[in-house]
């Protein structure tokens, strides 16, 4: 049922002009999904699209739904009329997402933590409407090797926020937040010392990051080189 009303939703979006491609990605596309998992839509194109369309939209499969949330990236959030089922909408330019996986893939451009995101979830999406294969060659352009330039530039840069960077590094300013008795900083540094510490992880293996949920499980399972007792640390 759910796969249907993705199909529909993908048509509606399909007639208008604006719309170059509705994908389905995140955990249900790159086999991260469990009971909780939503369904992340995004909806790509060179135009803000109407929230009269995207409001009359949901009220054919949804009576719960919020439109127009700007928090992080523009989306809707729907549940569908079963009561369970989470679908979650983001609205990105085209331009925009063909130069972002272009700093990254092509002039590398590493990233303070995550990255590789955009590439690991562009290349994981599912395609449910591309017009022109516009969505297929943006996927393509990333589908040779793990370009060793960012490789090199990931470690070092996050490296760096690791350890290197005297008296202002992670683990630096973790100490004087424990020195101060400050449990705020110390989980705000401990969180930015993690998203460093796994960005090298995976780029280390040449593994594109699959974003903020699940890290030790996806690195076990994708990732040959991983630090000494790896999952005991978390524990």
């Amino acid at each position: 049922m759910t796969e249907k009303i993705l199909k529909e939703i993908a048509n509606a979006y399909s007639a208008l002009d604006c719309v170059y491609a509705v994908v389905l990605a995140g955990s249900r596309t790159s086999q991260q999904s469990d009971e909780l998992s939503d369904y992340d839509l995004y909806i790509y194109s060179d135009k803000e699209i109407p929230v009269e369309f995207r409001t009359e939209l949901a009220k054919k499969y949804s009576d719960d739904y919020e439109i127009d949330n700007r928090y992080f990236e523009t989306g809707d959030e729907w549940i569908l009329k079963d009561g369970k089922t989470g679908l979650d909408f983001m609205f990105r330019c085209k331009n925009w997402i063909t130069q972002t996986i272009d700093n990254i893939y092509n002039k590398h451009i590493a990233s303070n933590g995550y990255s590789t995101c955009f590439l690991h979830n562009v290349k994981t999406s599912l395609i449910l409407y591309d017009r022109d294969n516009w969505f297929l060659n943006l996927q393509n352009m990333i589908s040779g090797c793990y370009p060793q330039e960012l490789k090199e530039n990931i470690i070092k840069r996050n490296l760096m926020l690791l350890c290197d960077k005297k008296n202002a590094s992670y683990l630096a300013q973790i100490e004087f937040a424990v020195k101060r008795n400050d449990p705020v900083s110390i989980n705000h540094r401990i969180a930015a010392f993690l998203a460093s510490y796994f960005d090298i992880i995976f780029a280390l293996n040449e593994v594109y990051h699959p974003g903020e949920k699940r890290m030790i499980k996806y690195a076990k399972t994708h990732c040959k080189i991983l630090p000494e007792n790896f999952e005991k640390k978390y524990k």
